[in-house]
């Protein structure tokens, strides 16, 4: 049997993404840490710096793979990739706000999706070629946290695809 690179560029990223722990499907609406809230309320993008072990302190042992050690959730087990209540998505280490509901769309691969985020300063996209695949990375402009990967093959109007963890982001419902 003869597969196409596309069709093993596809089989790959969701074999990797299946051997990677997941926390089960949690209340989207959980009380978020006030420490969190009042980051929220502060949107520059000073950088936040923090030691290995502050972090491992501060996030839960899910939060600290995928956002310190670019690890991932399995796909459909993420809380808010169902999610479609009307509110704002904010990084789980430092609140930075990333994405609006608004730019929220079902992709069909099991992660949030959404074409753009709140503002395009508030993301960085770094160069990916782990598991020999070439991707865009997604972090945070605050804090460095691996949020996911961006893909060209999302809607109008911009045509991107970022695809997100939920455990690196935190809602705020509107």
């Amino acid at each position: 049997m003869k597969m196409s690179f596309l069709g093993l560029a596809g089989i790959i990223p969701l074999y990797l993404a299946c051997n990677f722990s997941s926390p089960a499907a949690s209340n989207v609406n959980e009380p978020i840490p006030a420490a969190l809230v009042s980051a929220m309320q502060d949107s520059s993008i000073t950088p936040v710096v923090k030691t290995d072990a502050d972090w491992k302190k501060q996030l839960t042992s899910e939060q600290y793979e995928v956002l310190r050690n670019k690890g991932t959730e399995r796909p459909f087990t993420g809380k808010y990739a169902s999610n479609h209540e009307t509110g704002t998505y904010y990084c789980a280490a430092c609140g930075l706000p990333l994405f609006s509901s608004a730019t929220k769309f079902e992709s069909g691969t099991g992660w949030p999706s959404f074409y753009q985020p709140i503002k395009k300063d508030n993301v960085m996209v770094a160069k990916d070629d782990s598991y020999g695949m070439s991707r865009d990375e997604v972090v945070c402009a605050r804090c460095g946290g691996h949020l996911g990967h961006v893909f060209n093959d999302g809607p109008a109007p911009t045509g991107l695809r970022y695809c997100m963890n939920s455990v690196s982001m935190a809602f705020v419902k509107k």
